[in-house]
């Protein structure tokens, strides 16, 4: 993979890590950001990519800055490489 290329996989790992330490199932994160849960499903098993708004939603339903996920994402890149 290219360096210029997010690893989507990597993402999503990502994501469903930080709701798993918060606790709470894909069903409950979807409600919350107002995304599908199969829509959620698909980001965790890095399948797609979350737009901004995406990543937004979730971080205000992590109740976490969107910061912190991106830096968290930074920092598995960094662990990766």
């Amino acid at each position: 993979m290219s360096q210029n290329q997010l690893d989507s996989r990597l993402v999503g790992r990502v994501l469903a890590r930080l709701r798993a330490e918060k606790g709470i199932t894909q069903e409950v994160l979807s409600g919350l950001s107002d995304i599908g849960r199969t829509h959620l499903s698909a980001l965790e098993r890095g399948e797609r990519k979350p737009t901004l708004e995406t990543l937004y939603r979730i971080s205000n339903a992590l109740d976490m800055p969107m910061s912190v996920i991106v830096a968290e994402i930074e920092k598995e890149i960094r662990e990766n490489s």
